[in-house]
């Protein structure tokens, strides 16, 4: 064990991990400057415990930077132990975790701390898709080490002392930390979505364990089924009830209501997490347009309408899902895209992103319509006709080119002009529109959708529909890579 073995860095270590499992790596190894009359100071570990453990059996390999030792700066030797982690992770085929604590580039050893820090994104992008890369903020996370934690998988910050910037909030032209801290932990996951989940100390260390125990260990071997002892059958009777706040909608149909949802803070209107069916971890994608609390108090009200937050959000999520085999389910209630002068800069250009996740995505996926769902808006959340391999809709959904009312406007325009009651044909027209050509049934009637179920049934035909496609393979044309 190194000198640090009782700083908080390792006794993060031994509360993440099951115990007496954590076996340090590297401990004796110090940093070999010696400019800056650096071999008169003592560096334990070079300000990082880094080995490997197990979370409920499963390896991981940790590293826990120690801000007791030169802040936790990144030096030559500091930044090797966790390359050299990075190396028997991708060997093992086993996540690798990150706590960070760190002050940033340690400049007394400038190039040589620089060219180390190039080696930790080398690695962290040769790991991208194989194993799971999960990062938490205790400390600062600043600079390049932000850097870092954007290229992880999964994002952790505690809510209090976590500190995550590029630029400090006082380096920021008339900005200053009393003002708009942009280094905390709200600022990161409201505004940024950097962030995936915050608390405290105790509460990430406990999501990360769930994270890991949920995730398949790499790209291949996957070991992230479990038995499941909830009725594969049981009719969710108040699924209907939910149509607005899809979070509550997954939690009713996943095995033992066990929902973990991601970037919860983060557009909020877009619905991101996992959920367990039969036992098989299963990646969830959902408009929202209404938020409860713990008391089933509405605390928040949002248009169905997509957002280049919510997009950029769901898109990512769907590349990390296909990246692991882990299939993905889709409630869609959703009648446009936002249309205000900011979302306008990119919505185009996220929503084609969204799109592309879902159509390149070659894992099961499912779709269920269960409220609204109209024009290119529909097509990006994971229509038929981009890829869905089944698509279920509600009786009572709307599925078509636009709202019919907005629909007979258009179309009978000169009719209503000259009606003496314009209103009372505007409504005759739309339902005729509705039952022609923005009916669940109509579009079930085109191939559209292959179903029309009761809400109360989804969890065991979903069920069904990912147990019929868990041997789906999927080609596609030989290419390097796509470019959207």
């Amino acid at each position: 064990m190194s000198n640090s073995t009782q700083t908080s860095a390792s006794n993060r270590i031994h509360a993440l991990l099951d115990e007496n499992s954590f076996v340090e790596v590297g401990g004796y190894i110090t940093a070999r400057s010696t400019d800056f009359n650096m071999t008169a100071r003592e560096t334990p570990a070079d300000g990082v415990v880094t080995g490997y453990g197990t979370i409920e059996g499963c390896l991981v390999y940790v590293y826990s930077q120690d801000a007791s030792v030169m802040g936790g700066s990144v030096g030559e030797m500091h930044a090797k132990k966790i390359t050299n982690l990075y190396t028997m992770a991708m060997k093992t085929g086993a996540p690798v975790i990150g706590l960070v604590d760190c002050a940033g580039l340690r400049l007394q050893e400038a190039t040589d701390a620089l060219n180390g820090f190039g080696e930790i994104y080398r690695s962290q992008t040769l790991a991208s898709g194989v194993i799971p890369q999960i990062t938490a903020i205790f400390g600062t996370c600043g600079g390049g080490m932000a850097v870092s934690a954007a290229m992880a998988d999964f994002t952790f910050m505690e809510s209090k002392s976590g500190k995550l910037f590029v630029n400090s909030p006082n380096a920021i032209q008339e900005n200053y930390t009393e003002k708009c801290n942009t280094a905390s932990a709200d600022f990161q996951s409201r505004e940024t979505g950097m962030a995936d989940f915050t608390g405290e100390e105790e509460d990430i260390l406990n999501k990360i364990r769930t994270l890991v125990s949920i995730l398949p260990a790499n790209s291949e071997d996957d070991m992230s089924y479990g038995e499941c002892d909830d009725d594969l059958n049981r009719v969710c009777s108040d699924l209907a009830n939910y149509v607005g706040d899809t979070a509550v909608a997954f939690t009713q149909i996943s095995d033992n209501q066990f929902f973990l949802e991601t970037r919860k803070e983060y557009a909020s209107s877009m619905v991101t997490g996992f959920i367990r069916l039969n036992g098989t971890t299963v990646g969830c994608v959902a408009n929202r347009t209404e938020s409860y609390d713990e008391s089933g108090i509405r605390t928040a009200e949002y248009d169905a309408l997509l957002s280049e937050q919510g997009c950029e959000k769901a898109a990512e999520f769907v590349h990390f899902c296909d990246a692991f085999s882990i299939p993905v389910l889709t409630l869609v209630n959703v009648k446009g895209y936002l249309a205000t002068k900011c979302s306008e800069k990119k919505i185009a250009r996220t929503a084609a992103k969204l799109t592309y996740a879902f159509a390149n995505a070659t894992i099961p996926k499912v779709t269920v319509v269960i409220g609204e769902a109209f024009g290119t808006a529909y097509l990006t959340m994971n229509s038929k006709s981009i890829g869905a391999d089944v698509v279920y809709a509600w009786p009572t959904a709307s599925i078509g080119m636009m709202e019919p009312a907005e629909a007979a406007k258009i179309m009978y325009a000169d009719e209503i002009a000259k009606a003496e009651d314009g209103k009372a044909l505007i409504s005759d027209k739309a339902e005729s529109y509705r039952l022609l050509q923005s009916s669940a049934l109509s579009a079930a009637k085109r191939g559209y959708v292959d179903d029309i179920i009761d809400a109360s049934e989804t969890r065991a035909r979903v069920i069904a529909a990912f147990e019929m496609l868990f041997t789906k393979r999927e080609d596609r044309p030989a290419k390097k890579h796509g470019t959207i």
